[in-house]
């Protein structure tokens, strides 16, 4: 149970900070920013290991790097599916 609490709040963080990096406003609300966030940050940990990364006692700011990034291409496409063509 943990674990998944673990993953929505860094999966809220993420996507706050996808959220950021991107300029002008996103027409998404918070629940959107979090499952894309929860997305992103799988899809990073997935990249993480497919580049041969490992766990390290710290922080691993690469693994924090590639699931912004991520989550970042997810915003984009759910901002370009979801606008209004009028």
């Amino acid at each position: 149970m943990g674990e998944i609490i673990g993953t929505i709040i860094f999966g809220a963080v993420i996507g706050v900070l996808a959220r950021l990096v991107i300029p002008g406003k996103q027409a998404m609300g918070w629940i959107i920013t979090v499952v894309i966030g929860v997305i992103g940050a799988l899809i990073g940990y997935w990249l993480w290991d497919l580049l041969g990364g490992t766990d390290t006692p710290g922080i691993d700011w690469w693994r924090w790097i590639i699931s912004i990034a991520a989550a970042v291409v997810l915003t984009l496409i759910y901002t370009a599916a979801t606008r209004s063509k009028s």
